[in-house]
């Protein structure tokens, strides 16, 4: 059909046929420049994967190169070994860093291509490698390799948080937690994986792809820091640098078998640690450490508690480690709950039970506790902190990217403008009530009034939850971690399940997550018959997310009152003793 056929058949009331041409000719313009966009961006990814193929290939020759040097390097005794074990047998001289280094680096090769983790290689651990050892002062972690969670900036290399406008943008300075980890000897060697924009609790991109977990491949490692768990769960690394904002590492800390900290706000400096939220204060994001064990915790707050980050950056409070409280024997007095009234856990989460047994039988005192206020908490102070504009700076995160297929229905329902999001709040209340409360949430605040507001807001309820914790006259609190690991597919949708984890990044408590048990058949078939609290969406999502998952890792969570990490790091290394004692004795 021809333009002037065309033109025939519309309503002439559309006017003259030259502006009907001119319009034809606006809209195709407009469809090229969205395509030229498209393949801009997706020749920048292309680019992307290559940069990291070749510096993994880098990191692959180097490897190859020490294990046809050295033959008879005790490869697997190493890798089984604690970072406690791992620095003393370099403070004695019995190993060496090389081969730490580039046994790890074999082993991050070998744990990516099964569930792609790594973004990147760092190569100017080659270098610290050498200058180290010409070092007279040996710091407390001296030759010890680690990854970075890719949004933590590296000198001479990209924090994209997974989003392909900021490739290119290579960082001339390290993070200060870098910084201080390299002044106490520490060598990053590699950079992981993690979600677009970070606000997902799987971990996918579109630049590097989807990570998987390596206890099973058919779940999510978690997120955001996923490629970070995937790794060290996968044995490919000894300590791993994440951050938190909504269980960034808790997740993948529950999710893959290991222990982790996230630590009251800023007991450890974030400066140089990309957010996708900047200046958000309503929910405190935090800098959090995954090793396989407490003790590994315990030194690595040691590490960085030290002068050097008191000088780096003068506004983390200048307080040492206190060994006195992680070594102490003295009973504690903890408040427990099994769930939190908003998402009940999975059946598997009778381990806060069990756990809270062999707490009792060990001496401690164990007191009932509930959650004040929990559905306010989850849908007022922490979906609608982390979305006080309306979700818009969320939205403009992908200006100038492809949004990832996961992520789609996330940002679709983020991009409704308030005029939608409050009537359609309106409407699902009778029917979905949780989930209408969510959708009026995410409308924010709308004025500089209604922010104060909320700041205040989340004082107050700080302020309660610890009132009520005082009153118990509690020490520290267990409660459960999210788990087991999720199937693909359904982190991004049940975003609200995180209500277990979000909590602490409101109240900006320390948080402890360590493994006590798997998942049993007989965990499996109770799941079947799993309702959640009112029976709707996010409940049979939940059902659907943990099916298949006999045999992996089940972990509670251990709390403390702001800046007493060592307290929790303590409540944690007893959960872990009495959880290790109780395998031994099945």
């Amino acid at each position: 059909m021809t333009q002037e056929q065309l033109w025939q058949v519309l309503d002439p009331s559309w006017g003259d046929p030259r502006t009907f041409s001119a319009l034809l000719s606006s809209v195709a313009a407009v469809v090229l420049l969205k395509w030229l966009e498209c393949r801009q961006i997706q020749q920048k990814m292309k680019e992307a994967r290559r940069a990291r193929d070749l510096a993994l290939g880098r990191m692959e020759n180097a490897a190859r190169r020490f294990k046809q040097e050295n033959p008879g390097t005790r490869t697997e005794q190493i890798l089984s070994l604690t970072m406690v074990e791992l620095v003393e047998k370099l403070k004695d001289g019995s190993l060496s860093p090389e081969s730490i280094l580039y046994i790890y680096m074999g082993k991050a090769l070998e744990v990516t291509r099964e569930v792609n983790c790594l973004t990147d290689f760092i190569h100017g651990c080659e270098d610290q490698l050498q200058n180290l050892k010409n070092q007279k002062e040996k710091g407390l972690l001296y030759g010890i390799p680690i990854s970075i969670k890719e949004s933590i900036d590296c000198e001479g290399h990209i924090s994209s948080g997974g989003m392909v406008k900021v490739l290119g943008q290579v960082k001339e300075e390290g993070s200060i937690i870098i910084q201080v980890l390299k002044y106490q000897g520490a060598i990053p060697f590699v950079r992981t994986d993690v979600p677009q924009t970070m606000i997902n609790d799987d971990c996918s991109n579109l630049i590097f792809g989807q990570t998987l977990n390596p206890l099973n491949h058919q779940k999510t490692p978690g997120g955001s820091s996923g490629g970070e768990g995937a790794l060290i769960a996968g044995g490919g690394s000894i300590l791993v640098i994440g951050s938190d904002v909504a269980g960034s590492v808790c997740l993948p800390s529950s999710f893959c078998r290991l222990c982790r900290l996230k630590r009251t706000g800023n007991r450890i400096s974030k400066l140089g640690v990309v957010s996708p939220i900047v200046g958000m204060e309503s929910v405190a994001p935090a800098l959090g450490l995954m090793v396989r064990d407490v003790d590994s915790l315990a030194l690595c707050m040691r590490v960085l508690l030290c002068e050097e980050m008191f000088r780096l950056d003068p506004t983390v409070p200048p307080i040492p480690f206190n060994d006195e409280v992680y070594t102490s024997s003295k009973p504690l007095r903890m408040g427990y709950y099994e769930g939190d009234g908003y998402f009940q856990p999975s059946p598997s989460m009778k381990a806060i039970q069990e756990t809270r047994k062999l707490l009792q039988d060990a001496g401690h005192t164990l007191v009932p506790f509930v959650p004040p206020k929990i559905d306010y908490m989850v849908d007022e102070l922490f979906t609608r902190g982390i979305t006080l504009d309306g979700a818009v700076h969320l939205v403009d995160c992908f200006r100038g990217d492809i949004v990832d297929p996961i992520l789609k229905s996330q940002f679709n329902t983020h991009r409704l403008p308030a005029v939608v999001k409050r009537p359609l709040a309106i409407v699902l209340k009778p029917i979905y009530p949780r989930i209408a409360q969510g959708c009026s949430a995410l409308c924010g605040v709308g004025s500089a009034k209604n922010l104060w507001d909320q700041h205040g807001a989340v004082e107050a309820y700080r302020t309660e939850f610890i009132v009520k914790w005082r009153k118990l006259r509690l020490d520290v609190i267990l409660c459960p971690a999210l788990g087991p690991a999720f199937n693909h597919g359904y982190a991004e949708k049940l975003f609200a399940a995180t209500s277990y984890t979000n909590s602490y990044n409101v109240l900006d408590f320390p948080a402890g997550v360590g493994p006590v048990s798997t998942v049993t058949r007989a965990d499996e078939e109770e799941l079947k018959h799993y309702r959640g609290h009112y029976g709707v969406l996010w409940d049979k999502r939940l059902e659907k997310a943990v099916e298949a998952a006999v045999g992996l890792p089940v972990a509670v969570q251990c709390l403390a009152l702001p800046w007493q990490e060592e307290l929790c790091l303590r409540f944690m290394k007893e959960v872990e003793t009495l959880a290790h004692s109780m395998k031994r004795n099945v």
